[in-house]
């Protein structure tokens, strides 16, 4: 995967593009690897991919595609996905599974890249379907 055929061309506004790097630089990135090369994306905007032959290098490609992503979204005066660390969360839901589903979500959660299964749970309950 080369950088140079990855990068995109847009070009941003020089304050729209300092605030995405600011806002993105807080993002946490979820990375797998498969096949000697690495997969990436973004933890806030799950469908913000990136990717390299190093964990590095896919860090630094997935950094690179959510400043762009969150960049864009600002210049369109949309909201954008408040940094994961800096959310506090008050509210507590239980839900009550089978020992074979929690396994099943579990194992899946851990095959995704997340820490743990509400991670998981809430990122797919929370990310826009298309």
């Amino acid at each position: 995967m080369s950088n140079k055929s990855k990068k995109l061309n847009k070009v941003f506004d020089a304050k729209i593009l300092a605030n995405a790097k600011k806002i993105a630089g807080k993002y946490e990135i979820i990375i797998a690897s498969e096949n000697n090369e690495y997969y990436g994306r973004g933890l806030e905007m799950p469908y913000v991919f990136g990717g390299g032959k190093t964990s590095d290098e896919c860090i630094q490609n997935t950094r690179e595609a959510l400043i762009s992503a969150v960049a864009h979204l600002l210049e369109q005066g949309e909201v954008v996905p408040a940094p994961a660390s800096e959310g506090k969360r008050t509210e507590q839901v239980n839900i009550r599974l089978t020992v074979e589903e929690k396994t099943i979500l579990g194992a899946t959660a851990k095959s995704r890249g997340f820490q743990g299964l509400a991670d998981y749970i809430r990122a797919r309950a929370l990310t826009p379907q298309s």
